[in-house]
């Protein structure tokens, strides 16, 4: 984007600069209420009103955005909240998932195996060879 604002704003200030110095008259300017009148070159005028209008727009622009910006404080205070109780449940989680574990071992060590047809046929086949190997 940065590149894209050069090549557009720099022709645009060659251009302003190449008129202010070539209008090198003087001009005079007077502030109506008030019996000012102050005369300058007009590549003077022109810069500075130049100036000016950059100066103003910027001011405008900022002050445009100052709603997004408070918005986007809210958003990141919020955010660092939430990126703390996120912490703070991953450790719990990850705490009860190992005392999940260790229940599961416990259970296993205290409770017995459960018969089931496969059991019994794997200690059929074990007594079997046994058997066999003794004869």
């Amino acid at each position: 984007m940065g590149f894209i604002k050069t090549l557009i704003g720099l022709p645009i200030v060659a251009v302003i600069l190449i008129f202010a110095f070539v209008n090198n008259n003087l001009a005079e300017f007077s502030l109506w209420p008030f019996e000012l009148e102050i005369t300058v070159s007009q590549s003077v005028a022109v810069l500075f009103f130049v100036i000016l209008g950059f100066l103003l727009g910027n001011l405008f622009s900022w002050l445009s955005y100052a709603p997004l910006r408070k918005d986007l404080k809210k958003q990141k205070k919020a955010n660092k909240k939430l990126s703390k109780q996120q912490q703070v449940l991953t450790e719990t989680v990850s705490g009860l998932q190992g005392d999940l574990e260790q229940i599961r071992a416990e259970k296993e060590a205290l409770m017995p195996e459960k018969p089931s047809w496969l059991s019994f046929l794997k200690k059929q086949s074990t007594e079997n060879n046994t058997d066999d190997g003794e004869k």
